[in-house]
């Protein structure tokens, strides 16, 4: 059935089946992963990197040999960690201490956990884990070091919520939300850039500004929180700040009443607002990037989020159905994503103009939406100047104008001194003539010519009868 509905679809819609095939058929990895070299337990890893995220997995096995492995591992141990914390079937006597303790799992051989519940997405990757475990022992330790310290970081942060007994009723404060997404996606946007650095693929001016992988992050995890929102009301939890959804219902649950659609709305409007200051931040990271399969990894989720953040804007369905941006799309934002920064700049700039248009009058955050939609245009701009073609055609016309002026000059220039170089030419023949004994003075009086010119024929006279031959 899902197989015949995707046909209608793309009948309906062929813009999205040619991006679809695109990108299956001229999309050519920078790097392909070789599974014939590769040991059974990391195969097997493998594996479990595609059941967790075939998105997230697609991307990760074109990056260059150095990277492949470690961020291979780095996600497969914090998507584990997610597992334990995401299973609302482990009281929180037995999560919190095993979030602490993870760090240390990692270097217990074959240590497995079989705990979860029967329908945790995610369960097989812990009854596996030895697999992981395995594969970590090989990698290099400036790639397990860091592996290391942020799952203790993320352990820690995790267990801390699992304990909040607030926590349970949602998330109170701005604050605390963005601390929670500091936990669970900001300490990875630092993992990752400590890996690229140490690998030699990002610039090291990065680990000075942490707050750009901070951004990274907090980008990615709120957009997800502000388009799950109905799965999680229908999970029992609550990702909203209380801060924010407060100032428009008095209930939580009012969020998912029809009578409360047009605030609900406005609310996650504000979410959207609160998100969108981190992209600056995002393409900045990205242009720190030095080598493309890296480039791809970082930008394609990226690009997705800007999309997915256009998507869930002004749109009342995420409160009574789970939506995500099309295939054809996606495959179209992947084209685009593995090319340059320009491109993806430009990706940036089209969803920041949806925005912008989709832009309510009525809503209470319509002027702040509106100027942070300009800064992302204003920041790309600073990047990559607009080249305006009316300002071009200008600019040619007066270079025009004012190379046909030199034209003219440098040839009135060149006559000059042709001119020049005659006169002095013929003032230097004629001066010299005049000192050999030339006489100028006859060519303006006819009476000094006629006598010069008898004198000069009694000479030739005289000359003939001197040499005139005389008899032997």
């Amino acid at each position: 059935m899902g197989g015949l509905k995707d046909v209608l679809y793309f009948m309906v819609h062929p813009n999205q089946l040619r991006s679809v095939i695109q990108w299956k058929l001229w999309h050519e990895p920078v790097h392909t992963r070789d599974p014939s070299k590769e040991a059974p337990t990391l195969r097997s890893c493998f594996e479990f990197l595609n059941l967790t995220s075939r998105s997230f997995a697609a991307v990760i096995q074109e990056l260059q040999p150095e990277m492949l492995v470690p961020i291979a591992l780095f996600y497969l141990v914090l998507r584990g960690l997610d597992t334990i914390e995401d299973d609302m079937t482990l009281p929180a006597t037995t999560k919190e201490p095993m979030l602490r303790e993870f760090s240390k799992y990692l270097k217990m051989d074959d240590w497995t956990f079989n705990g979860n519940g029967p329908n945790e997405k995610d369960r097989e990757l812990l009854v596996h884990f030895d697999d992981v475990i395995a594969e970590l022992k090989k990698i290099d330790k400036k790639y397990y070091d860091v592996i290391e310290d942020i799952t203790i970081k993320m352990g820690n942060g995790m267990a801390d919520y699992a304990l909040n007994a607030e926590f349970q009723e949602g998330v109170k404060t701005v604050a605390e939300y963005e601390e929670y997404c500091h936990y669970v996606a900001g300490l990875v946007g630092e993992g990752l850039t400590r890996i690229f650095v140490n690998g030699g693929t990002a610039n090291p001016a990065l680990l000075d500004r942490m707050e750009l992988s901070e951004s990274m992050g907090q980008f990615l995890q709120k957009t997800n929180i502000i388009r799950d929102v109905h799965e999680d009301f229908l999970d029992k939890r609550r990702f909203w700040p209380k801060d924010v959804w407060s100032k428009y219902v008095e209930k939580w649950d009012d969020l998912f009443d029809p009578k409360y659609r047009t605030q609900a709305v406005y609310c996650s409007s504000e979410l959207v607002l609160n998100a969108l200051k981190h992209a600056e931040d995002c393409l900045f990271y990205m242009a720190a990037i030095k080598e493309q399969s890296v480039f791809n990894f970082v930008a394609i989720p990226q690009t997705m989020a800007i999309a997915t953040l256009e998507l869930v804007f002004q749109n009342p369905k995420i409160f009574y159905s789970h939506i995500k941006i099309t295939k054809g799309d996606a495959c179209h934002l992947m084209m685009q994503s593995t090319q340059n920064l320009r491109v993806v700049c430009d990706v940036f700039k089209t969803y920041a103009r949806r925005i912008a248009k989709k832009n309510d009058p009525r809503d209470p955050h319509y002027l702040e939406i509106s100027i942070a939609c300009g800064k992302i245009e204003q920041f790309i701009e600073t990047l990559f100047p607009t080249q305006d073609p009316k300002k071009l055609q200008a600019v040619q016309d007066a270079q025009g104008h004012e190379g046909a002026q030199n034209d003219f000059w440098e040839a009135l220039l060149l006559v000059g001194c042709v001119v020049f170089v005659l006169l002095f030419v013929s003032g230097l023949m004629l001066g010299l003539a005049w000192y050999f004994g030339a006489r100028f003075d006859v060519m303006f009086d006819k009476e000094a010519a006629s006598s010069l010119k008898a004198a000069a024929k009694e000479a030739a006279t005289a000359t003939v009868t001197s040499l005139a031959h005389e008899e032997l």
